[in-house]
């Protein structure tokens, strides 16, 4: 009798202890998604101090370069010169550059191409409409000649600098795209650029985040580089012939209507149906 109350006293007692873990896992849960939690989640900024300074760094070469490239430029009324943020503003600037553009073609180009690498490499927003602008100034094919090099160069200096300080980053910033993003590349190393094809061409994963996720995932820089330079001449194609009409354009979001994201799809699923073709061999 004695040995029986001593195990319903133990069972009763080990029953409050694990009422009691359950209600303080649960107000720890409760506490995680607090607001407070999830901002103090927020402020704790990834990079460690020297990643900072590194970034920085690189910042300020770039800046450097940049500011000393617009110094040997002939002068210009730089009071109506400013990136563009809107269509207006586009046709602004396309309006004031036309004549510089005539006068002193090769010294424009190389602004222009800094000013593109530039954004492209910190990730600034606004590249879309250097996009526009390339085709309402110099046409459908000189225009998609400089989009596609600047953007691919661009592209590649945010590869090798998310090489040096992006994991941390990626990782804080995109952690359940990340995981996504590595899982698709370990399932596609055999037809791997087949598979940054089909990213580049279509709007499925957002290119500033190919640009900084791919050295992370281990992807090779030839493989990242051939797909950059095939995979955005489609869009930019459609960016760039859409410059020569400012007009007619509204809004940037008429760039890509329904029709035109289903091509964009089409081609891109044409460089996977090697893959697709393969799996389905080895199924059968």
């Amino acid at each position: 009798m004695a040995s029986s109350r001593n195990l319903v006293v133990e069972i009763a007692a080990g029953n409050e202890r694990g009422k009691v873990l359950t209600m303080r896992d649960e107000e720890k849960a409760k506490e995680d998604d607090s607001p407070s939690a999830k901002r103090s989640k927020f402020e704790r900024f990834p990079l460690t101090r020297w990643e900072l300074a590194a970034a920085l760094g690189v910042f300020l070469v770039f800046s450097t370069g940049l500011f000393c490239i617009y110094l040997t430029m002939p002068a210009a009324d730089y009071g109506k010169l400013k990136l563009p943020r809107s269509i207006s503003d586009l046709r602004l600037l396309k309006d004031n550059l036309a004549t510089y553009v005539s006068e002193y073609p090769a010294q424009f180009i190389l602004g222009y191409c800094s000013t593109y690498i530039f954004m492209q490499t910190f990730m600034i927003p606004g590249t879309i409409f250097m996009s526009l602008l390339a085709g309402a100034l110099f046409g459908i094919v000189r225009g998609l000649f400089l989009v596609v090099f600047n953007a691919t160069a661009g592209a590649s200096s945010c590869f090798f600098l998310s090489k040096l300080i992006g994991r941390p980053l990626v990782n804080w910033l995109w952690p359940e795209k990340m995981r996504f993003f590595q899982a698709e590349i370990a399932k596609r190393k055999e037809k791997l650029l087949n598979y940054m094809l089909f990213l580049r061409v279509t709007p499925t994963l957002p290119n500033l985040f190919i640009n900084l996720a791919s050295p992370i995932v281990d992807i090779p820089f030839h493989i990242f580089f051939l797909a950059t330079l095939l995979g955005l001449i489609p869009a930019s194609y459609i960016t760039v012939k859409a410059g020569l009409a400012l007009g007619d354009l509204k809004s940037v979001k008429d760039l890509y209507d329904f029709k035109t994201l289903s091509v964009l799809f089409l081609i891109g699923s044409i460089s996977i149906l090697p893959t697709l073709l393969k799996r389905k061999r080895i199924y059968e």
